[in-house]
């Protein structure tokens, strides 16, 4: 299995680079922090995964190990392959992602496209024994999660809803956390 490559990136594709290992080029699908990692110049190493299937070797590029981390026990879901695990990781950091996992947050899960709802309660259901007990952080109570599922339900991202609930008072209570994010907004 190949666990990691080092090299220069020669070409950049949508999905991925092409790394250049001592004269061989990989073409390294990757997730969105890794393709930015690969942005800087000079020799680069990316963690890999190496998803072999009937017809193709597919060899997918992280930024860091907890990233392949993740990949490898999405993989472990029934219904998630490795195009939606690599979705999942480009749209949050791992920590973020165990979180979710750990506050039972689905709706982190079903805003990413290829997961629905039931897809999102199992990765949940599957992975909340695997990945531990995570530390939840300041902000990430059940109010925080009412007040961000309140701005996606008109119209926000997940994404964006909690950038716009990182500037409100943490203490308020979640109806006014959303009336502050709308006005900032």
């Amino acid at each position: 299995m190949i666990s990691s490559l080092r090299g220069n990136v020669v070409a950049r594709t949508l999905d991925g680079v092409v790394l250049d290992v001592n004269g061989v080029g990989y073409r390294v699908q990757t997730t969105l922090r890794a393709l930015r990692k690969a942005q800087a110049k000079g020799e680069i190493t990316l963690d890999t995964y190496l998803h072999v299937r009937e017809d193709a070797l597919q060899l997918y590029g992280f930024a860091e190990p907890a990233e392949r981390e993740l990949f490898e026990h999405f993989l472990s879901v029934s219904g998630v392959g490795p195009k939606v695990a690599l979705a999942i990781l480009s749209g949050s950091t791992p920590a973020d992602l165990r979180r979710a996992i750990a506050l039972e947050d689905t709706t982190r899960f079903v805003a990413i496209p290829g997961i629905g709802k039931k897809t999102a309660e199992r990765v949940v259901l599957e992975l909340k024994e695997k990945i531990g007990p995570v530390e939840v952080v300041a902000g990430s109570s059940d109010h925080e999660l009412v007040a961000r599922d309140a701005l996606v339900e008109l119209g926000y991202s997940v994404v964006e809803a909690e950038r716009a609930l990182a500037s409100t008072d943490p203490e308020a209570a979640p109806e006014e956390r959303v009336r502050q994010a709308l006005r900032a907004a």
